[in-house]
Formats: C-alpha cells, structure tokens, sequence
C-alpha cells in the first residue's frame, strides 16, 4: 500500500511539474537536491516525507497533497461513449456575476433567479458577504436574494476570494458612488496572459475615479466634482469595461452616452437588469448606449439572467467531437448564429425550432439538434471578433472541432496573450495542433483520440476544450485540478453524464 501511495504521489509531482514547463533538473535546483532524486521521486522508489511534499508543491505552485480539508477535484473520463437525449442550458455565468456587482447600485432588495452555482459565483458572494453584504439561497438553493447593508465595509473584505476573480474589478463602478475613497485588491480569474486594466480607469476617470496601484491594492478616490461633459468613447470594446462604464452611469445624475461599447450578451442582460432597477437605456444591442442615470436605486427587483451562449457552445462541440445525436435546449440563438454559420459550412447536420423568450423577456432561445457529420476544414481561418461576430470564448471549441474534421484550419485567437498554447494540450490526446506563434494554431484533422492524464490546463474554456477530447478517446483518461472548470460551469460531469458521458469525480490522498 505505501509503494502504491509513493507511485501516485509521484505522478502528480510529475504532472505538476510537466504543466509548469520545467524539467526534473529545474525543479531538483529549486529544492536543492539531485536531478536523480526528482527521478526517483517521480517514479515511486523514493521514501518522500510531508515536509518535503510541502516544499515541492510550493516550488511547482500546486496542491500535492492536502490535509485537514478537501483536495483538489479531479475527473476520471471513460471516453469512447456516445452521448444521446436533450439538456438544458444554464444561465450565463458572465452575466450573473455582472448582476452580482449591480446588486451594489440597489438599496432594496435583490432576487436572481436560477443563478448558476459555479466557483466565480461563489468567490463573489464571498467577498459580498465580507463587507456586510447579505446572501441567501432561496426556492430549494435555485434563486438568490441580496440585501445590502446601509454601508459597506469594506476594509473586511475577503482579500483572497477577491484575487481569485477578475470579475471584482466591477465593484468600481458600483463603489464610485457609494464611497469617496476605497481599496480593492487586485484582480485575478484565469491565467490568459497579461490583461490591461487601463480602459477601464480610461472610462471611470470620467466619473471622477482616480486610482493607483501599490502593494497588490487598487488604492480609489473619488472627485465629485467631476462627471461625463461628452460621450465615453472606449479604448476597448470589453465586455467587462462597458459594464464599468454602465455601472459607473447607471447612478450618474444625468444622460452618459457610452460609445464603442460591446454589445455581448452578458452586457444586454446587464442592460436588462439596469431597466428594472429603473435606469433607463438607450440603444441596447448596438455599439452605442444612451444611460439616463438616477441618482438614488431604492428597490425591490426581481431578474432572471438568460442562457450562457458559451455553455450551448461547449454542449454543440461535445456532441460534434463524440459524434453524437444531441438536443441542447433553451440556446440563445442571437449569440451562436456566426458559430453555427461556420459550422454549416464545416458540413455539420442540425436542425433548431422556432424561437422562443427566455424568462428576462428579452432574449430569443431556440432547441438545437446536432447530428454526426463529416466535417470539412473551413477555408477561411477561425478568429473571434466582437459581437455579432464569433465569441472569443468560443475560439477554443473549434480547436475540438477542427481536430475532428478533414484537412487543416488556422485558428487565430488575437485576443489572449497565450490561450493559443494551451490548445496544444490536445495533442496529449492524439491531436495534431501546430503553434505557429501564441496567437495562431494549425489544427489538422480527422483526430485519432487517445486516452491519457494530464493537469488541467489553467484557462478555463481550454480546460473544457480537453476534457470534450477525453470524451471522445477510447479508453480512461484523467484530468487533474479542475477548479477552473469549476469556476465557469455547474455540475458539469454530472449534466454530462446524464447524457451518456462517464465522467467520475475523485480527490487525492
């Protein structure tokens, strides 16, 4: 039994060691042992104390062994299965969590209806909870009510729930009104390369928001003095700055007009959300929104956040790459049409029914039906634009994609520093992925799938990109420290399973 805990003990440091890019000599020097004994460590024929696990999880910057509370979640995949029946969209993590941080604008009380319980959420309501934010789970754990204090504490905030979600660099607009000087701890989320948070201070300069930097702190103060005298342009069409920008103008005394702003989904349901506060907005849907901002929001409001394109995405992709006949439901069409375009000219066979509203009214959802297709490599290369062009986070999916179609198709994803380089991961699982630099990758296809254990790789979309390809191998694959699919999806091996997949949930020793 102990060799056998020294055996696994040893792929895991190897794992750590392999998705960190060093080798068994880097990783001896930062220990200050020999290349030999890393060798052996990793093999199993070495006897390893907990003082020297410690040392080499904290050198690999991975969780080897955990004590006293839960490990990290791990997936056990029997890939080769092909999936069948119907499953339901969630509703979209960006946007709940963008209504999360407008809960800050209210003084009354907020229901969110079926918000999807994934870790962003919940290192979110962490931080909510932390500055005296009430949180509660209603309707059997569905819906869920908010009630902010009179005021917020802000120096109790949950610092490291903070840093492990970009998605707090949205308390700014909100806080901008509710206090003159704050801090916030530096934003985290997925490892994507580096992400300027410029446009943002570019537009709530405008509101009189001045920030500076220092010791892993966004140090805010706020000039009353100063608002909006003409449009916002923003330097950058983000999903997450115009939801700043919105934020900020939503209880701005006066009309803001924000231009070259996104359009996305996350941002239409914010939109959405605004209005039933009582914030009036024009031009929804396009590049420019006309805010007519209140000084005061004192009210009782109930939403209901639609359906995550990005989920239907990756439900589309699974069935494509597993080869299956699959009905994924409640899809908000408006947000795939330049995907399933794509698709159509990849050859894939699918029918969808008449549209239909989601429950915020707003947003048009279909069923989709995919069948197995043989696909053929698009001419043009795959790249992401902002909407209504195809979603940068469904960039990844066409890596699976492509990988099971015949010939070769560029994608260029332009966007990300490095998301491009975590694709390759696929040729783990018998993929033929080129880098041609940390933008672009050639994939070649038809894909012989292979089963195989790997770490996950740190991005989230990437990380569900694998686990599709593990589906779809003969044989058990594992996929190691899943936390960041965790963060963007709820329940997703068991949705998967409920469909055909086997996927087993384990934790290490």
């Amino acid at each position: 039994m102990a060799d056998d805990y020294l055996v696994r003990i040893g792929k895991l440091i190897r794992d750590a060691r392999q998705h960190r890019g060093w080798t068994q000599t880097q990783l001896a020097e930062a220990l200050g042992t020999s290349q030999s004994a890393v060798n052996r460590i990793e093999r199993g024929n070495q006897n390893i104390s907990l003082e020297m696990i410690a040392r080499i999880g904290e050198a690999l910057d991975s969780e080897i062994v955990s004590l006293g509370y839960a490990g990290p979640m791990h997936l056990r995949v029997v890939g080769g299965r092909r999936l069948s029946g119907s499953i339901d969209v969630k509703t979209s993590k960006n946007a709940c969590v963008a209504l999360l941080c407008a809960s800050l604008l209210n003084s009354g009380r907020t229901v969110l209806r079926r918000v999807a319980r994934i870790e962003e959420v919940y290192r979110l309501l962490e931080v909510l909870n932390s500055i005296g934010v009430r949180t509660r789970w209603i309707n059997d754990g569905v819906d869920l009510e908010i009630v902010p204090p009179a005021e917020l504490n802000l120096a109790a905030i949950d610092a490291d729930a903070a840093r492990r979600t970009r998605s707090i660099i949205m308390f700014l607009g909100p806080l901008l009104h509710r206090m003159d000087r704050f801090m916030l701890p530096y934003a985290g989320g997925c490892d994507l390369g580096t992400r300027t948070v410029e446009p943002h201070m570019i537009a709530l300069r405008r509101f009189g928001l001045e920030i500076a930097a220092t010791e892993g702190q966004y140090h805010a103060v706020v000039d009353r003095a100063v608002a909006p005298d003409r449009p916002i342009v923003l330097t950058e069409r983000g999903d997450t700055v115009t939801e700043n920008a919105l934020l900020a103008a939503a209880r701005h005394d006066g009309i803001t007009v924000i231009r070259n702003a996104s359009s996305n989904y996350m941002v239409q349901d914010l939109c959405f959300f605004l209005e039933a506060l009582g914030v009036k907005v024009d031009g929804i849907g396009t590049t420019t929104l006309t805010v007519h901002g209140v000084p005061a929001i004192d009210v009782d409001v109930d939403y209901s956040p639609s359906e995550d394109p990005v989920e239907a995405m990756s439900l589309v992709a699974a069935a494509v790459v597993t080869e299956s006949q699959l009905t994924v439901r409640r899809v908000p069409i408006e947000f795939l049409e330049i995907e399933l375009a794509v698709l159509e000219e990849m050859g894939l066979d699918h029918d969808r029914t008449p549209e239909y509203f989601a429950d915020n009214g707003r947003t048009r959802l279909v069923d989709l039906t995919v069948r197995p297709s043989k696909l053929e490599a698009p001419i043009d290369k795959i790249h992401p634009m902002p909407f209504p062009g195809l979603n940068i986070d469904n960039v990844p999916f066409f890596a699976a994609i492509a990988a099971v179609a015949q010939g070769k198709t560029l994608i260029h994803d332009w966007v990300y520093d490095n998301r491009a380089i975590y694709l390759t991961d696929l040729n783990r699982l018998g993929g033929r992925l080129q880098l041609l630099d940390p933008h672009r990758v050639l994939v070649e296809g038809p894909t012989r799938w292979r089963a195989a254990e790997m770490m996950c790789p740190p991005a989230l979309r990437p990380a569900v990109v694998v686990l599709l390809a593990m589906m779809a191998a003969e044989g058990m694959s594992v996929l190691r420290n899943v936390y960041v699919i965790n963060r963007g999806y709820e329940d997703l091996a068991e949705r998967l399973n409920s469909i055909g997949a086997q996927i087993e949930i384990f934790r290490d020793i």
